[in-house]
């Protein structure tokens, strides 16, 4: 018997899923990702805290992971602990109260069911909503600072705690969820009262023109680079001539040269190798240093 054995049996006992040598390919939305020792998705908040206690005091590593979006993973010597089976999402006035795990779109959905307008822009954001929250997600002006006034957590000792929005350090694509060991378990929305076609109209432009101007037919993960200061990377990029740029199955997307794509049969290699190209090219060229907006695990 070893520590994974009481992992997988209080993840089993919580009606969640778990498995050894889990490839994890398949939970990230660039479908790529190498093995992991094992993969849990509690279905409790109690059975988490549990695990992510157990790891704690075992010296295991663990990486929490809701869906994936915005994540290239190879392997990962440890657990990888899901938030997807906490989904569940209830309205009251103009709050919305989400677990981790529920899609953002699934929360905007709601949101447009109760007439309740604020979250038109992040719809179509590939994302959960505890990852949304952890890098402040955005998109054509809006952010999760915007629309989040609370949330749960768990904190660094393993007690359930409350956090204000003020209290979360929301900037550009960080939170104060980057900078700590905390572990987002349901987030709050507050809302403003709307006009439900308006709300509906306002939702499917943004959708178009995510259709039109991004690759969304190839697998990955979102915008590649953060926005720079006083620049555009994909304007940058593709100044430099890297529009179309491939290594093995990783592509700068034709489309949109923000993205890098899986064109199909992409390594973590491939990836990783193209985007310090592109970091190196616009670096001697433009002068600009990129900063990847994806986490890379690798470990």
């Amino acid at each position: 018997m070893d520590n994974y054995t009481e992992i997988l049996r209080n993840c089993r006992e919580s009606g969640g899923f778990c498995e050894r040598d889990f490839i994890l390919a398949d939970k990230t939305s660039m479908k790529i990702g190498g093995e992991c020792d094992v993969f849990v998705a509690p279905k409790t908040e109690k059975s988490l805290c549990e695990i992510l206690d157990f790891c704690r005091k075992s010296g295991i590593s663990y990486f929490v992971l809701g869906k994936g979006s915005n994540v290239l993973i190879n392997k990962f010597h440890g657990v990888v602990i899901s938030t997807a089976e906490l989904c569940e999402i209830s309205a009251d006035g103009r709050t919305i109260t989400a677990g981790a795990g529920a899609s953002l779109a699934a929360v905007c959905k709601t949101a447009l069911e109760k007439s309740l307008t604020g979250m038109e822009c992040l719809f179509g954001i590939p994302g959960s909503v505890g990852g949304a929250l952890f890098m402040n997600a955005g998109a054509y002006g809006g952010e999760m600072k915007d629309v989040v006034s609370s949330c749960r957590y768990i904190d660094e000792d393993g007690e359930i705690r409350e956090m204000r929005a003020e209290e979360m350090e929301l900037c550009y694509r960080g939170s104060i969820f980057r900078q700590r060991d905390f572990v987002i378990i349901s987030v709050v929305f507050t809302l403003n009262e709307g006009e439900k076609t308006a709300i509906k109209e306002r939702m499917e432009e943004l959708m178009q023109r995510r259709r039109d101007k991004q690759p969304l037919e190839y697998p990955s993960c979102g915008s590649t680079f953060k926005r720079p200061e006083n620049y555009f990377a994909a304007a940058l990029i593709e100044e430099c001539g890297l529009k179309g740029c491939s290594v093995g199955g990783a592509e700068v997307s034709r489309k949109h040269s923000g993205f890098v794509i899986n064109k199909g049969g992409a390594t973590f290699e491939d990836v990783v190798a193209l985007v310090e190209h592109i970091k190196k090219v616009v670096r001697e060229e433009k002068g600009v240093e990129l900063e990847c907006e994806m986490i890379i695990v690798d470990k």
